[in-house]
């Protein structure tokens, strides 16, 4: 069973055993407005706890999304390229940005739970 957590830079991770998957919550989303353009990190590229791993665009502003957890990338979504609204629509499922495998399983209890992030997100 996988569980989510959340980040005060409103990035939430999702952990399948050992393997991770990032992207930006719903608030992020409605901060930013229509996203235009995602740049993702490569395969292979180690990211630390914290450490910039992605860009995210929109009409607003431009954004880094950092890493919730260090580990080395192992995909990157690649249907944002071409359809960056996929963030807008379902930016805790089908608009995901990339895939890690973890470097510290310790790192992720650390990070918010959905109610700490809610509760977090009304005191913003």
């Amino acid at each position: 069973m996988s569980e989510v957590r959340f980040t005060d830079q409103h990035e939430w991770v999702r952990l399948d055993g050992d393997e991770a998957t990032i992207g930006i919550t719903k608030y992020a989303t409605d901060q930013l407005g229509d996203v235009v353009y995602v740049e993702l990190p490569p395969a292979g590229r180690k990211v630390g706890a914290g450490g910039e791993a992605a860009v995210v665009e929109s009409v607003k502003a431009a954004s880094e999304v950092y890493a919730p957890i260090s580990g080395v990338v192992t995909a990157a979504n690649a249907a944002l390229a071409d359809d960056p609204a996929k963030v807008n629509a379902d930016p805790e499922g089908e608009g995901w940005f990339f895939r890690l495998h973890v470097g510290d399983a310790s790192e992720f209890a650390k990070l918010m739970t959905a109610d700490q992030y809610a509760e977090f997100v009304k005191n913003q």
